[in-house]
């Protein structure tokens, strides 16, 4: 039976209107990020990218979100900095392969288009690409009524990076010997949230606003502390010529992600209490008793990105890293696999 009055897409629950207002923010916080590479404004079917001066180039790429830390955002109403996060998370991704970005893609929706909240979301954005050098070229704003709670939405990302091919770092030339050092993150970058969720808001009874002495900031505050970019130090590395792989540490902890830049039959050997452990990680443990295992795997506990320098350059690492203010933990060596086991990281 047909309707008995016309029905519009706004009574389905899309507001075009909204939409387009949100589009006009994006647009003006997208273009302060271009520069003469890119070819196509934001609007258009696909964007395009010119790759000048490379010899020869290797694209690496990403996709990623920030999982349930958006959840804080909800509960906060703050959203000018989640953007950033999913930026750094993904530009991290690349630069351990050795390559620089190049350009971003975002992809954000929601059940109820609120184009202030948009606005805030991709500024976040914008303001991690400037950071990077990467240029915010294109992505999708999707209203979908019925698929997402109120006030709720989702995030990911697609990043593209470049690095000539005889520059890429693979990890092959690590060696037993290679000296590990960590450069510190600045919580939990965006990984664990569902986990320190229960743990600060269910189990302790903490709320976003409630002031948490041993953090010496709000709960809201602290979790929603900005993943950092480690592109400039890794950068800097390879310029000099002293790194020979490097880890981010994202889901699975040091536990899990440093064997992925380790050659087969290599191991990490990690010597636990050689750099902080942030209070926040501290308060997670005592809170939820979280077993030891559980604890390494779930939590970068202060180190978002493991680099293998070998024996030989470590000095020259060091004063590179020093000059330009980054602060940086020796944390163990690279070591033979142990025979007959499937241990990839030994803690001491």
């Amino acid at each position: 039976m047909p309707a008995k009055k016309p029905v519009r897409y706004r009574d389905a629950g899309v507001n075009i209107d909204e939409a387009d207002r949100a589009v006009s923010q994006i647009k003006l916080a997208a273009r302060r990020t271009f520069n003469n590479n890119v070819v196509t404004d934001i609007g258009s079917f696909g964007a395009m990218f010119r790759l000048s001066g490379w010899k020869r180039p290797v694209l690496v790429s990403s996709a990623d979100g920030v999982g349930t830390k958006l959840k804080v955002a909800f509960m906060t109403g703050k959203h000018d900095t989640i953007g950033e996060c999913l930026v750094n998370h993904c530009v991290n991704d690349i630069a351990v392969q050795g390559a620089k970005p190049l350009f971003f893609l975002d992809y954000f929706a929601v059940g109820k288009l609120d184009y202030r909240v948009a606005a805030q979301v991709v500024t976040g954005i914008a303001r991690g690409c400037k950071q990077n050098g990467c240029a915010l070229i294109g992505g999708e704003t999707a209203e979908m009524p019925g698929l997402y709670s109120a006030g709720e939405y989702d995030l990911a990302g697609f990043i593209v990076g470049a690095a000539e091919e005889n520059s890429l770092l693979t990890g092959a030339s690590i060696q037993p010997g290679d000296v590990l050092f960590g450069l510190p993150s600045t919580g939990l970058h965006t990984n664990g949230y569902s986990l320190a969720r229960k743990l600060l808001f269910e189990v302790a009874g903490y709320g976003p606003k409630s002031f948490v002495p041993e953090l010496d900031t709000t709960a809201g505050e602290e979790l929603l502390k900005v993943h950092r970019s480690y592109l400039g130090a890794i950068q800097a590395l390879m310029h000099a010529k002293v790194l020979g792989g490097a880890a981010h540490i994202t889901g699975g902890g040091i536990t899990d992600n440093t064997p992925r830049m380790l050659p087969r039959g290599l191991a990490a050997e990690v010597k636990l209490g050689s750099w902080p452990v942030l209070p926040i990680f501290e308060l997670l443990r005592r809170i939820g008793k979280i077993p030891g295992e559980d604890y390494r795997r779930t939590f970068n506990l202060g180190i978002g990105m493991v680099l293998a320098v070998p024996k030989s350059k470590a000095d020259k690492a060091r004063k590179v890293l020093t000059k330009m203010g980054e602060r940086f933990f020796e944390i163990g060596k690279v070591i033979r696999q142990p025979r007959g086991t499937r241990e990839r990281v030994r803690y001491r």
